[in-house]
């Protein structure tokens, strides 16, 4: 399999993106995120992958719940962000917590895992069932994996409002898009992920559908500038170039302020599955 493109990316501009901003955009997903970890259930003394760790936030608060016994190891493609997963480590004096640069669909990891976790970091696989099939091989007998993914772009509106209206704006008309291409959305079809479980050679898959108001910011100007970091409005940002980015900061900012709440937030909805699955016995 060939994730190449994907890993450009997550070392370029994106990448260094989410670095600076990775804060902003966690608060995003809150809601869905613990939602996942709750049902992740790390234990005391487990050993843990956290893959796409991205800036270590899930790997940290992983560490916590498996304690000075256990240990997680993140993984991600992008250098810049394991930097900063490093340096918060470090700062928060979490030592069973290591960072990997690699692509965990086909890097050496570490054997003998009771858990696999990733939240929104798998949907990113050139090949899918090549990757969760290398994946599985870590894990013990009965091992378990969770992870969290987003549902379909129309049950994810804070996605796509920000984007309809960036296109709009820009006479940008949708191209068709293969649904099962690595990206935001490539496990949005409870079939597909089912069926690329199955063929990896999990048993016990389930799929928890999980909505949320995710909050795009404190008022439609915010929520249109974090916009232009976030979700497919950004990857079209970044593709039409800087000189068009206070257009779609208008259009953005236009669309999403009558979904503004009495306290100027800008809430809408968000649809994940969190997915579990276990290694056989």
């Amino acid at each position: 399999m060939d994730n190449r493109q994907q890993i450009d990316e997550w070392n370029g501009a994106l990448g260094h993106s989410w670095a600076q901003w990775q804060d902003e955009i966690e608060n995003i997903t809150v809601p869905l995120g613990r939602a996942s970890m709750e049902a992740a259930r790390a234990r005391t003394g487990e050993r843990v992958l956290d893959i796409g760790c991205g800036c270590g936030t899930t790997s940290i608060e992983l560490a916590r719940s498996v304690g000075p016994a256990g240990h997680v190891t993140g993984v991600d493609v992008s250098r810049p962000m394991l930097e900063v997963a490093r340096r918060r480590a470090a700062a928060q004096a979490v030592s069973q917590v290591s960072f990997v640069e690699a692509d965990a669909s086909s890097a050496a990891l570490p054997a003998e895992l009771d858990l696999l976790y990733s939240r929104f970091g798998v949907m990113f696989f050139a090949d899918p069932v090549a990757a969760f099939r290398h994946l599985r091989a870590a894990l013990k007998p009965g091992a378990r994996t969770v992870f969290l993914c987003w549902r379909s772009p129309r049950d994810n509106p804070w996605a796509m409002a920000p984007l309809a209206a960036a296109r709009a704006a820009l006479g940008i008309t949708a191209a068709p898009m293969d649904p099962d291409a690595p990206g935001p959305f490539a496990f949005a079809d409870e079939a597909r992920v089912r069926r690329i479980l199955d063929d990896a050679g999990f048993v016990d898959v389930a799929l928890e559908r999980r909505d949320a108001l995710l909050q795009l910011g404190v008022s439609a100007a915010a929520a249109a500038e974090r916009s232009l970091r976030l979700g497919p409005s950004a990857r079209l940002a970044r593709e039409v170039g800087a000189a068009h980015a206070p257009a779609i900061v208008r259009a953005i900012e236009s669309a999403l302020a009558p979904h503004a709440a009495a306290d100027g937030a800008v809430r809408l909805s968000g649809s994940g599955w969190i997915v579990s699955a276990r290694n056989p016995s």
